[in-house]
């Protein structure tokens, strides 16, 4: 008699995150370095902006990862206290990076998926697939959620737009 073995969530989420990061870029090669700080894939801002934007998140997720796979609480998130809305939130983090070359933005969002693979992989399997396991995941397993939504639901869409309304 044959046993089926389930597939290891985590094995599935790390394979995720490096068909993701070819996603991400094939993304930047088909933006273009030089078009990188120039404003419309999100309003006014840049695609550099939009980068610093998703590693900010991305950051915080790791973060929180790797606290659980360590056993310890959750740390605060990285910005100050009186930030309590999605909008000054994303403010902050497209600020913190204004300093920031594109290079130096675009390579820490590079490493951003190879940390957080490593993230996944380090945590036990039951905090990969309990619905309760990570509180800030607001009863969704980590196995469930779609890590890389956001991108693709929130901004790919504009960023479409934007690259076809470009010469």
């Amino acid at each position: 008699m044959s046993e089926t073995l389930a597939a290891d969530p985590r094995a599935e989420l790390v394979a995720t995150c490096e068909r993701e990061r070819q996603v991400w870029r094939d993304l930047i090669d088909a933006v273009g370095i030089d078009r990188m700080t120039e404003p419309g894939p999100m309003g006014p801002w840049s695609f550099k902006d939009l980068a610093a934007h998703l590693l900010g998140w991305r950051d915080r997720t790791i973060a929180r990862l790797e606290a659980a796979a360590e056993g310890r609480e959750a740390p605060p998130p990285p910005w100050p206290d009186d930030l309590d809305d999605d909008d000054p939130i994303n403010a902050w983090f497209q600020a913190r990076s204004d300093g920031r070359s594109v290079r130096a933005v675009l390579d820490d969002v590079d490493r951003s998926y190879e940390r957080l693979a490593k993230a996944i992989a380090a945590l036990p399997e039951d905090l990969v697939t309990r619905r309760d396991a990570l509180p800030w995941m607001e009863g969704e397993s980590l196995a469930d959620t779609n890590l890389f939504g956001h991108l693709h639901d929130e901004h790919m869409p504009s960023i479409r737009t934007w690259l076809a309304s470009r010469p």
